[in-house]
Parts: C-alpha cells; sequence; structure tokens
C-alpha cells in the first residue's frame, strides 16, 4: 500500500489531560499579580496594595467623615429633601419584580461568573495587553508575566501562564481551546438571555425601572450617593423604583457595558476585521481586547458591589425581591439564595476537574452550540488589504520548527530540490517546486495575523493563490476539504505531523495564498519557510507553516483524531476559526 502522509499522524487518543504532557508539556508558570504601565515604570499591583489598602481605608474613613459633616449644612438637608433619591425620572412600578425578570437575573449572574472565569484563562495565554495591533514586545500596558526576552527567539507559547485551578477554567498552561468553548458556550447563552430580557423589559414596561425619562436623575444621584456615603442609607425603595444611583448602575450594566462587552468580542474576530479593515486603527484587535478586559473588570466590580449593597441594605427584604418576588422579611428568599450559592459553587469547582477529565466532550458539546455560528461568520469574504506603514516591526513566532533530516537537507540547499506534493480529490497530481511555483501569478498582501492567543501583527505577503493552483490540479466535484501537512511535528510528542483542514470555498478567496515570502524577503525559517498557509478569514494557527503537501479530500474524519487539525485533535480547538 502507498506511503501517505496521514499515515504519519497518530490515531492515538487521550480520554483526559495529563497537565504535564499537554501542549507540549511546558511548565507550569504561574501568572504574577497585574502589573501596569504607568510611563517608563511598571506599578506591581502586589506591591501597589500595601500602599493602596491602607490609603483606600484612610481614604473611605475621611469621605464617611466628610459625607456626614456636609449632612450638618442646611443647603445639603434641602437638597437631599428636594432630591430624595427616587423621583419622576423613573415612575414607580407596583408590581415588583416579575418571574421572568427574577430568572433571567439569575441566570445572567450564573453565566457571568463562568464567562468572567474562562475570560482569565485567556488572557493567560497571551497575558499582555496592548492598545496598537503590532503587539511588540515592552509596549504592552498591562501584563500577568515579565518582560519578553529579545536576545533570543522567544515562542508565544512560552509566554503563556498558568492560573490555580480555582480561578482559570481549567488553569493549566496554555488550555486557551478548553477555555474559549466555556467562554463562547457561556457567551452565546449570555447573549440569548440578554434579548430576551431587551424584548420583555421592553414589552412589559420594565424598561421604566432602569432607564431615566429626565435629567432629574442627577441630582437624585448625587444626593443618593451622598447618603450612602455618609452611612445614612437612603430608604428602601427598590420594590417599586430604584434610587437614582441604583437605576444609572443599572442602566450602564445592561445598555452600556453589556453591549461594548459583545462590540470588543467581535472586534477579536479576524473574519470580521478582515472583511471591515479593522486590523490598523483605532478600531484594531488589541484595542478591542484591552476594552473587553477592562469590561470583564467592570462586570466583576458590579457584581461584588451588588452583593454587598443587597446585604448591607435590608438583606432579607432584597433577597426576597430577587428570589421570590415579595415584598416582605420573611427568610424564605434568604433560603432560595443559599440554594443558588449552593449550585453555583459546586459547579464552579467541578468545572475544572471535569473538564481535564472530559475534554473532549467539551469540545464537542461545544461545537454543538457554537459551530452554526462559527459557520456564518466563515462565509465571510476577506478583503482587508493594508499599506506598508502598518507593517508590524515585530511578528511573534510560534510553532517549532522541523527537525527531519529531510527539512534540514532542504534548508541548506536553500530549497532548490523542494517540491509541493499536491493530491487526493483531484484530476491531476502534481509536484510543484519553488521555480514553478513563482512562474505562477504572484499575489502579494499585508493583511495582520490573528493569533488564537491574542496577539496580532501585520506583514506583506507574497506567493500563490490557492485557486490558481486549483486550476491546474482541477478538485473533483467530492472534494469538500483542503488538508495542509508540515514538515513540522506537533507540540504532542509522539502525535505525528502538524497539520490542518480548510474549507475548499476558502481556497478560493483572493487572499488566500501560499506565502514564500514575507516583508519582500524570502519566508525565514521561524515562519514557515519554504511555504506557509494564508486564510486570513481564519485564527493564525490554521495557516500551517512549512508545508510539504496539500491533499484533497471529501471528509477529515479519518484524519488524525477526526477533529480538524493537530490542535483541534490534541488541544481541543475548533476547526472553525473565524473569531
Amino acid at each position: 500500500m502507498k506511503h501517505t502522509f496521514a499515515d504519519e499522524l497518530s490515531r492515538t487518543a487521550d480520554n483526559s489531560i495529563d497537565s504535564k504532557t499537554f501542549a507540549g508539556g511546558f511548565p507550569e508558570a504561574m501568572a504574577r499579580f497585574p502589573e501596569i504601565r504607568m510611563g517608563k515604570w511598571w506599578i506591581t499591583t502586589r506591591q501597589s496594595l500595601l500602599l493602596l489598602v491602607p490609603v483606600g481605608i484612610a481614604g473611605t474613613i475621611l469621605s464617611i467623615l466628610t459625607a456626614r459633616f456636609l449632612r450638618t449644612f442646611p443647603a445639603v438637608q434641602q437638597f437631599i429633601a428636594t432630591y430624595p433619591g427616587t423621583g419622576s425620572f423613573a415612575p414607580p412600578l407596583p408590581d415588583g419584580f416579575p418571574l421572568w425578570l427574577r430568572t433571567c437575573h439569575w441566570i445572567n449572574f450564573f453565566l457571568l461568573l463562568f464567562m468572567i472565569r474562562s475570560g482569565i484563562q485567556i488572557l493567560a495565554d497571551h497575558p499582555r495587553l496592548y492598545l496598537n495591533p503590532h503587539c511588540t514586545p515592552g509596549s504592552e500596558w498591562l501584563r500577568l508575566l515579565g518582560p519578553a526576552p529579545l536576545d533570543r527567539e522567544y515562542h508565544a507559547k512560552e509566554d503563556t501562564v498558568s492560573l490555580p485551578g480555582w480561578l482559570g477554567l481549567p488553569g493549566i498552561r496554555h488550555s486557551i481551546g478548553l477555555a474559549r468553548w466555556w467562554h463562547f458556550v457561556f457567551d452565546t447563552l449570555w447573549l440569548a438571555n440578554g434579548i430576551l430580557v431587551y424584548v420583555l423589559l421592553f414589552s412589559t414596561g420594565q424598561w421604566r425601572r432602569i432607564v431615566p425619562v429626565s435629567l432629574d436623575v442627577i441630582p437624585h444621584t448625587l444626593s443618593t450617593a451622598l447618603q450612602y456615603l455618609s452611612l445614612d442609607f437612603p430608604p428602601p425603595s427598590g420594590w417599586l423604583q430604584y434610587n437614582g444611583l441604583q437605576l444609572l448602575a443599572y442602566f450602564t450594566t445592561v445598555f452600556i457595558a453589556s453591549p461594548l462587552a459583545l462590540i470588543t468580542g467581535v472586534m477579536q474576530s479576524p473574519a470580521i476585521a478582515a472583511r471591515l479593515h479593522l486590523a490598523t486603527g483605532f478600531l484594531n484587535r488589541q484595542v478591542g481586547r484591552s476594552l473587553h478586559f477592562l469590561v470583564l473588570g467592570y462586570f466583576l466590580l458590579f457584581i461584588i458591589g451588588h452583593v454587598v449593597m443587597v446585604f448591607a441594605t435590608d438583606a432579607l427584604n432584597n433577597l426576597n425581591h430577587m428570589t421570590l418576588g415579595t415584598n416582605d422579611r420573611s427568610w424564605a428568599g434568604f433560603l432560595v439564595f443559599a440554594l443558588i450559592l449552593a449550585f453555583t459553587t459546586i459547579a464552579w469547582l467541578l468545572a475544572t476537574p471535569l473538564t481535564l477529565k472530559y475534554p473532549r466532550k467539551v469540545q464537542h458539546i461545544g461545537r454543538w452550540v457554537i459551530g452554526g455560528i462559527l459557520d456564518r461568520i466563515e462565509k465571510l469574504r476577506p478583503v482587508a488589504n493594508y499599506s506598508e506603514k502598518d507593517i508590524s516591526p515585530y511578528f511573534w513566532v510560534n510553532g517549532t520548527a522541523p527537525v527531519s533530516d529531510e527539512y534540514k537537507s532542504h534548508l541548506a540547499e536553500g530549497f532548490r530540490n523542494y517540491q509541493l506534493n499536491v493530491g487526493g480529490l483531484i484530476e491531476k497530481p502534481l509536484q510543484l517546486t519553488l521555480a514553478q511555483l513563482r512562474a505562477l501569478p504572484k499575489q502579494e498582501q499585508i493583511t495582520s495575523n490573528y493569533c488564537i492567543q491574542g496577539w496580532t501583527g501585520v506583514a506583506k505577503w507574497g506567493g500563490v493563490r490557492l485557486k490558481d493552483i486549483m486550476a491546474l490540479v482541477r478538485p473533483m466535484p467530492n472534494a469538500r476539504y483542503v488538508v495542509f501537512f508540515s514538515f513540522a511535528h506537533g507540540s504532542e510528542k509522539g502525535r505525528g505531523l502538524y497539520y490542518d483542514c480548510h474549507k475548499i470555498e476558502h481556497m478560493q478567496h483572493d487572499q488566500t495564498i501560499l506565502a514564500y515570502e514575507m516583508n519582500g524577503k524570502v519566508l525565514p525559517e521561524c515562519h514557515g519557510a519554504p511555504l506557509r498557509l494564508r486564510n486570513e478569514l481564519e485564527l493564525g494557527f490554521k495557516s500551517v507553516k512549512w508545508v510539504q503537501s496539500v491533499e484533497f479530500v471529501e471528509s477529515f474524519t479519518s484524519l488524525g483524531l477526526g477533529e480538524g487539525g493537530f490542535n483541534e485533535d490534541y488541544e481541543f480547538y475548533t476547526t472553525r476559526n473565524p473569531i
């Protein structure tokens, strides 16, 4: 039987994850406390806490004393009497909190906690936040790891950090594939819950509870803040209407922070960016990523503040409002709250061990939930092309270069004897030398690489369009996918060649190329020489480097573990990666 590249793929599956060998067996490197750049200086939050905690306590005490002192003035007393906190800016709703609102509230609470948790894990895979599209080491404004070394070839995969298992999901280093499944599935459920809330808010009139109808909300909010700060709280009014401060907090969360979370998440999609030219300028992925995590921080602070105020201002009555929809001070609401909290705690504690034990189930459930959404985004056609001034001064390296004797021989010879194998379901199998590939029409494009880890880099690529190769080999009607085999092996030792599969429709795009040049020069070894794929719809890991063979197939289920690529097989990525 003829040997094929598919024979060099392992069919051995692991039913669980061993953190010591997962993703290449990088040793665990625990994330640091966040460090924030202030000009040329880095401020460590752990050190800052030593200063901020006593300063915060002193500031709080001083603020309370100041507020209480201000309330001794007749003018301030008159201001509070005129603007007690509730008023015509939000007409009262005598029906209290309907069942649908209470149910959606607790669903939102549960989903947000896991979105925050998985979001922190995603950040840990490239633990730096930037405001520029180039991600040059040293230009970040926040980091969970020390400075990236510039005196050697430093790989992005080395730049990952671990998180405690109770915090990260699942916590181990470079587990972004699994974290993204959790994040995107819960994002989708949160979005569905949010749409339902929006519809019911405006169809039942409950929107009046959290949307101000006059500017009187401003003085009422100032009055409410002063009352809270003086520890002489305003009378509870939540059953009928929120006070000004509560209303603006909910309005900000529902109508500003939530849409911003969605928008900044979408801004990180390579497919959408390639369609709307979002890789550079103010709306680049790194701005979106930074804002996305700032919104995450806002949600976390809102939850903490919300819980504190519920218990500080008539806990039993508030909990009955939120759980049973009654306006009394019985213990029934507290018991329901305790059950919800117990369920959430159990789910929180089980999430990491179950993910590590059943990673394939997490992958398949995630694909079932969001696969249709990803499929629709993949239908976009990439058109973005940038200028030479947009080219990144630094382009992160990822992936381990091939070590086979065959590749080393090609490298030493400058790839003079290299031939690209093109086979599978085609009418005319070919072996093409680099000279023959260069003789085909050349496509040049300046595009952005969107790594799954979070970094980006803009480069000028030169190469041959896949559709021109397809015109030569003439794929058969039943060819649905194109498989790219690398000279390199995957990160999991003994698992065979690195490979990835792409829809044949994507190969028809003008910007889908096999690149042999980068930034006007011969493609360097560290970035995939002699050829690397560029599919601008997908995340960077799918643009296979060190390509030795292209094969047209009807299905990828018989390749490797049948998930569509090496990282899909062993790091539980999704084979569709337009976001």
